[in-house]
């Protein structure tokens, strides 16, 4: 009994030593622990209820051998960012090769005369989310960690491994992309 009340009150850096050393039930807490927010970073990169569920699994499976890797140098949450964008890329770039496999076989959507129709966003919130997902990968990640996340441009650069001058240019760039590209989805 006295276990179960210490392991309710183990902090991340005493479930991590112990997930470690091959712990499961230290695993599991520290998985339950942090998957709704894995799963928060996964749906804002892609947008996608069934694509976050999807990358928040990898998440999981990979985080059993790459915990050993963990150094704890920085906070556990900073190295999960990065772990969670890396499944959420690996995931965008199967997505891509698949999309390019199916065109070079000549297999397209016939909807709406050829092309795919979005649906329209519910509310203007989402619209900016759908338009930052159209953003290059770093303007995204960085759009991504400050403003979802609410990380301060140090943390996300820790996250991104670049300086944080960078994040507050890939954060610039962003701005100028999505005023255009917020613009033409009020033409549209």
């Amino acid at each position: 009994m006295a276990m179960m009340v210490e392991d309710i009150e183990a902090s991340d850096t005493e479930l991590i030593g112990r997930a470690r050393d091959g712990d499961r039930t230290a695993f599991g807490q520290l998985v339950e622990r942090h998957y709704d927010f894995v799963y928060r970073v996964a749906w804002r990169w892609c947008g996608r209820k069934a694509d976050a569920e999807d990358i928040t699994q990898e998440v999981c499976v990979r985080l059993g051998s790459a915990i050993k890797t963990y150094r704890g140098a920085g906070a556990f949450t900073t190295w999960l960012y990065t772990l969670t964008l890396n499944a959420a890329r690996d995931m965008g770039r199967k997505a891509a090769r698949e999309t390019a496999r199916t065109e070079a076989y000549g297999v397209q959507a016939l909807i709406g005369g050829g092309a795919l129709q979005q649906p329209e966003p519910e509310d203007q919130a989402e619209a900016l989310w759908a338009a930052v997902r159209q953003l290059p990968d770093k303007q995204r990640d960085a759009v991504l960690l400050v403003y979802g996340e609410g990380l301060s441009h140090a943390a996300a650069a820790d996250v991104m491994a670049i300086s944080e001058t960078t994040v507050s240019w890939h954060i610039h760039e962003a701005k100028k992309r999505l005023k255009v590209l917020m613009r033409s989805a009020g033409e549209v």
